[in-house]
C-alpha cells in the first residue's frame, strides 16, 4: 500500500516520537512511502510460510491480513490459548495441593499404617515446598512409620515427554505427572577433577540442595552422542560426553521418572527433620481411606500462568490445560487433553479448525490459524484479564537491539522452535488505539530436517530475521491505523 501523505507524516513521526523506524519506511522523492507487508516479509528471507492478522481490539474488524485462515504451528503462542482455557475452566481463585496422608493414626510419633506422599498436579513446586511439608509433619510430632513410604503421581495421566520430537537431554521437555518437582528436572554439575570429572546430581531450590540417589550420570570418551539415557531397577542413568564438559559447568536435565524422584528427595529432607522413613514406592491409586497429614496449596492461577508466560514454562502450561480437561471430565492424556482443549476453542468460538497436541506449543504437530488465535485473543481475552498475564514486548532494530524511543506499547506471547517463531498479544499506538494480532512464521520443511537437535544450523539467524519482521509489523500496524 502506498501512502504518501500519511507516509510524510510517519516519517515525521518517527523523527519526532520514535513511531515509524526507518527500516518500515523508503524514502520515494520528497516523500516517505510506508513499506508494505510484502515488501517487509521480502526482506526477511525467511522462506516456507508467513502468516499474519492484525485487528481493531474493541470492535473485532480485521484490519490486515495474510494467510490469515491457514493453520500454522503455534509454538509457544499456544500457552495463550492454554491461559484462556485453564482459566475459564478452573477459575482465578484455583490452587493446585500437594499432601501428605496417612492411612492409619499417628501413635508414638509413628504412622501406624502407610505414609504417602501426594502430588495434585503443581507444576510449580519445589524441593522447598517439599521440606515445608516435611517441617509441617515434624510439627505434628511423626518420626516414622510402621508401614510403607507410598508415593503418587495419579492426579495426571503421566506421559514420558511432552513432545518426542526433541533430544533426550533438554529440560524443558520432562515427563509429565501428577507429582512435579523442580519442573521435573534435576540438576548436574561437574567439576574438573584430578584424573577426570567431579559429578553430582542433586534437587536444588533457593534453601535446600538434596542429593539425587535416583538419578545417576557418568563421563564417557566419545564424541557424541552429546547424552544417553536408560533406565533400570527404578533409576535413571545418564552418560555424557566428557569431551564436551570443559573446565566446569551445570544444566538441567529432564526428570522422568517423578515419583521416584520425588520420593527421594522427600525421604532426604524428612530425614533431616528427624523422620525416619523407608525407600519410596511409586502407587498408582491412592490407598482407600487415607486421611491428610498436611498439604501445602500453590499460588493462585494468575500468578502460575503470569509466570508461565513469562518464562513459557512447557510443563506448566502441560499440567494446567490437563488440570483443566480432566475438570471438564475430558480424558486428560497427552493428546486427548490437547483435542479437548481444541473442541472448547471451537465451541467458543463457533467454529475453528485449530488443532493442538499438547498444551504448551512444544511438539510440532499443534495447527491455529492466525484469524482464530486473533479471534481469541480480542474475543475471550479481555474476560479473563490475557493482558495483564503477557510480558511486554520489545521492538527490535535491524542490528538486534531494542527500539528506543518507541510510543508503542506491545504485550505479547512469544513462540520459537527450529524454524518456527511466532508472536501474538495486544498493541497500543501512540495515539491510544488498540489493535490485536497474530504473526506466525515457519519453514516446517527445513525444521523436519532438523529433528531432535537442540538448535539446527541456521535456526538461530532465521529466527532473528523473524523477529526484527515482527517489530516491523508491528511498527508499520501502529502507524497505518493509529
Amino acid at each position: 500500500m502506498d501512502v504518501t501523505r500519511r507516509g510524510i507524516l510517519g516519517g515525521m513521526l518517527g523523527v519526532g516520537a520514535g513511531l515509524a523506524t526507518p527500516a518500515v519506511l523508503r524514502a520515494e522523492g520528497a516523500a516517505l512511502r510506508l513499506l508494505s507487508g510484502e515488501e517487509l516479509i521480502a526482506a526477511a528471507r525467511l522462506g516456507g510460510d508467513v502468516g499474519y492478522v492484525v485487528a481493531d481490539a474493541r470492535s473485532g474488524l480485521v484490519l490486515e491480513a495474510r494467510d490469515g485462515g491457514k493453520p500454522m504451528a503455534p509454538a509457544s503462542t499456544a500457552k495463550a490459548i492454554t491461559t484462556l482455557y485453564a482459566l475459564e475452566t478452573l477459575g482465578p481463585q484455583f490452587r493446585f495441593q500437594t499432601r501428605v496422608l496417612a492411612t492409619g493414626p499417628v501413635s508414638g510419633g509413628r504412622v501406624e499404617g502407610d505414609l504417602i506422599l501426594a502430588g495434585g498436579g503443581d507444576p510449580t513446586l519445589s524441593t522447598d515446598g517439599l521440606a515445608d511439608l516435611a517441617a509441617a509433619l515434624a510439627q505434628q510430632g511423626v518420626t516414622g512409620v510402621r508401614g510403607r513410604f507410598l508415593v503418587w503421581g495419579g492426579a495426571l495421566p503421566y506421559a514420558e515427554a511432552i513432545a518426542a520430537d526433541q533430544p533426550v537431554h533438554v529440560g524443558y521437555n520432562p515427563a509429565i505427572s501428577g507429582l512435579i518437582l523442580n519442573y521435573n528436572r534435576v540438576h548436574f554439575e561437574w567439576k574438573r577433577a584430578k584424573g577426570g570429572y567431579a559429578l553430582a546430581m542433586d534437587a536444588r531450590s533457593e534453601r535446600h540442595v538434596p542429593k539425587v540417589y535416583t538419578a545417576d550420570v557418568a563421563a564417557v570418551a566419545r564424541q557424541a552422542p552429546l547424552f544417553e539415557y536408560r533406565q533400570a531397577g527404578g533409576r535413571e542413568h545418564w552418560t555424557v560426553a566428557a569431551s564436551a564438559l570443559g573446565k566446569d559447568g551445570s544444566r538441567w536435565l529432564p526428570v522422568r521418572l517423578p515419583e521416584a524422584y520425588a520420593g527421594d528427595v522427600f525421604q532426604t529432607l524428612a530425614r533431616a527433620r528427624g523422620i525416619d522413613l523407608p525407600a519410596p514406592e511409586p502407587v498408582r491409586a491412592l490407598p482407600a481411606g487415607a486421611r491428610v497429614l498436611v498439604g501445602q496449596p500453590s499460588e493462585a492461577l494468575p500468578k502460575i500462568l503470569r509466570s508461565m508466560m513469562k518464562y513459557s514454562t512447557n510443563i506448566t502450561a502441560e499440567a494446567v490445560g490437563m488440570t483443566a480437561s480432566a475438570a471438564r471430565g475430558a480424558n486428560a492424556a497427552r493428546g486427548a487433553s490437547g483435542a479437548a482443549m481444541s473442541d472448547w476453542l471451537s465451541g467458543r468460538l463457533g467454529g475453528t479448525r485449530a488443532r493442538f497436541v499438547d498444551h504448551s506449543g512444544l511438539g510440532g504437530d499443534d495447527r491455529i490459524a492466525p484469524i482464530e488465535m486473533v479471534r481469541a485473543v480480542t474475543l475471550l481475552g479481555p474476560k479473563v484479564g490475557l493482558r495483564g498475564l503477557m510480558k511486554p514486548f520489545n521492538l527490535r532494530d535491524e542490528a538486534g537491539g531494542k527500539v528506543k524511543g518507541a510510543q508503542i506499547r506491545v504485550d505479547a506471547k512469544t513462540g520459537t522452535l527450529n524454524f518456527v517463531s511466532t508472536l501474538t498479544g495486544y498493541i497500543t499506538a501512540p495515539d491510544g488505539t488498540e489493535l490485536t494480532f497474530a504473526i506466525f512464521t515457519g519453514d516446517l520443511a527445513r525444521r523436519a530436517q532438523s529433528r531432535e537437535a537442540e538448535q539446527a544450523e541456521g535456526s538461530r539467524g532465521w529466527v532473528g530475521r523473524s523477529k526484527l519482521l515482527q517489530s516491523q509489523l508491528i511498527t508499520r500496524w501502529a502507524t497505518l491505523y493509529g
